[in-house]
């Protein structure tokens, strides 16, 4: 038990304006004796920024775009805030890999998080992952960098999370004791739409999630159930597992987060409700628990506990997964880049619904990486772009139509 006389976890929210920096820090207000910010990050929110500077009075904040951070710099010294404000994307390594940070939390959406992922793993982090992108488009690279740097590396996701607090601590027992896991999803809000009405969806109905509040992009992700599918390849990584070890099932309730099913055939489950606040505390306080803000689970009100199979007509994304995952590597970044150009073209309705699809299956057949792009930031930060160039112009040239 934590006490007041002990030192506080210093913690640095990579991405704190958004839904899990936001749930992280509402965590984190619960336990004051516990921990403490050392610095906060933020895309492009300078308001929503300020204001959590105003209340948590980090050391450190930072933003990539330099006239944002100026503007920043410029509200905390009318505040008479003594917070040092960084810039550019450098600042969001050199804050991650802190000599004074105890605990990372990375839930910058994007490519733009493996950068500082990697760092903090390097540095020897307690490591909370939000970004499921950095193992997806790092792979095997950001694994070796967890290793390396002896970092202890907590996923966020509740999926992950749900499969982790399944599991033993030592996790060289993991592969004697699984036989597979299952990955639930909720379905999304299309999950009993005809496919066939799908174009008409716009970007308002796509982030309408039926369970969960979450970001614009990540909404449409699991709307199309691009999420499951990074979500299946970051399972292969955190769990070592081989693709056919790695299963999902459509369960509207979101109830059960992710089960383990073990060689002997017992299955275990994680419950709770839809709450990121559970993951973000379990990380934070791992391997004791504390205290999420969540609502306590009514056993008596889940009678109905349903399942469905991920049906590939319905959701064809999701399958283009177990599809990245069997081609040579750095096929899993191909599918990233394309993703993220392809929702934000849908969201500024350069593109339509049915047509995020298309972009991410002809990325994955279009682009062969190479040996040399998967081997350092800069290299899997060039397929990156060489995809999102390719991405573009495929988007360019579809269009809305």
């Amino acid at each position: 038990m934590n006490t007041t006389s002990e030192k506080r976890q210093r913690v640095v929210v990579l991405g704190s304006t958004g839904s899990i920096g936001a749930n992280t820090l509402d965590v984190l207000a619960r336990h004051p004796q516990r921990y403490e910010c050392l610095a906060l990050t933020a895309m492009s929110r300078v308001q929503e920024l300020a204001q959590q500077c105003r209340q948590w009075r980090p050391r450190f904040a930072a933003m990539p775009d330099a006239a944002k951070a100026t503007e920043l710099r410029a509200l905390l010294r009318a505040d008479g805030l003594n917070t040092e404000v960084l810039e550019g994307p450098a600042a969001l390594v050199e804050l991650a890999q802190h000599p004074d940070a105890d605990t990372v939390m990375a839930a910058i959406v994007g490519a733009a998080g493996l950068a500082p992922a990697v760092a903090a793993a390097r540095a020897g982090k307690r490591l909370l992952l939000a970004n499921k992108e950095a193992v997806v488009l790092g792979g095997r690279f950001f694994m070796q960098a967890v290793r390396e740097g002896g970092a202890t590396l907590l996923p966020i996701d509740s999926e992950h999370s749900a499969i982790f607090q399944c599991l033993p601590q030592d996790p060289s027992t993991w592969a004697q004791r699984i036989d597979h896991i299952v990955l639930t999803a909720s379905g999304g809000p299309f999950r009993q739409r005809d496919p066939q009405t799908l174009k008409d969806v716009t970007p308002e109905q796509a982030c309408a999630h039926p369970n969960w509040v979450m970001g614009r992009k990540i909404s449409v992700d699991s709307a199309t159930m691009m999420n499951k599918a990074l979500e299946v390849i970051e399972a292969r990584w955190l769990f070592d597992l081989k693709p056919e070890q790695i299963k999902v099932l459509i369960h509207p309730q979101s109830v059960i987060h992710s089960m383990v099913v073990c060689r002997d055939q017992s299955v275990l489950a994680q419950l709770g409700t839809p709450d990121m606040r559970v993951p973000i505390a379990y990380g934070l306080s791992y391997p004791e628990r504390i205290e999420s803000g969540a609502s306590a689970l009514d056993l008596l009100q889940c009678s109905q506990l349903s399942f469905e199979p991920a049906d590939a007509h319905r959701f064809p994304g999701l399958h283009l997964s177990w599809q990245a995952l069997r081609a040579p590597e750095g096929a899993t970044a191909v599918l990233n880049a394309a993703n993220e150009e392809a929702v934000a073209a849908f969201l500024a309705g350069r593109l339509r619904f049915d047509q995020i699809y298309n972009v991410n299956h002809g990325a994955l057949t279009d682009i062969a990486p190479s040996p040399d792009e998967v081997d350092s930031i800069e290299g899997l930060m060039g397929l990156d772009e060489r995809v999102r160039a390719h991405a573009r112009a495929v988007i360019a040239r579809v269009g809305a139509a």
